[in-house]
């Protein structure tokens, strides 16, 4: 069920979603998009499992009882933040392939600098201080996957 918060202009929701299954990145946004009439702008950002380099499984590990209340927080600081006509963040958990979708974050707003910002918050902080441990598998051997220091440097970036 999307969470939603009441804006001052009018009531706009965020759908968000964490799925253990694939998603179709495209008729999601087609899907979202077309339902921003009042939108100037949607932004999207698609994250995949990256192919090369020898991975040949990417696994997301969450914490339910965290991990959705927590993105929806998120979505929900994204929404106080920008006047957004809307804002879509769908998360994948479980064991993915090289070429297969993680993340989706689409943000609709009147004015495309709103969007954009919005959509980089969120990805920003997935990316960081997100409710997941990530792992791949490369050669037969799995590894885990830490957050770089620039992923901190990018999310520390919204706190002034």
């Amino acid at each position: 069920m999307p969470f939603c918060l009441r804006s001052a202009a009018a009531e706009v929701g965020a759908d968000v979603r964490l799925l253990a299954a694939p998603f179709d990145p495209a008729a999601e946004f087609a899907a979202f998009a077309a339902a921003q009439e009042a939108a100037g702008g949607v932004v999207s950002f698609l994250g995949q499992v990256r192919a090369g380099g020898g991975v040949e499984t990417l696994e997301l590990r969450h914490y339910e009882p965290l991990t959705l209340p927590g993105m929806r927080a998120l979505a929900g600081d994204a929404l106080q933040r920008w006047p957004l006509d809307g804002l879509l963040v769908i998360h994948r958990s479980g064991l993915m392939l090289p070429g297969e979708p993680i993340v989706l974050v689409v943000a609709a707003a009147r004015h495309r600098r709103d969007a954009f910002a919005a959509a980089e918050f969120a990805m920003d902080h997935l990316k960081s201080e997100s409710w997941f441990w990530k792992r791949e598998k490369a050669g037969g051997v799995w590894n885990w996957i830490e957050p770089r220091p620039v992923d901190f440097e990018d999310a520390r970036r919204w706190n002034g």
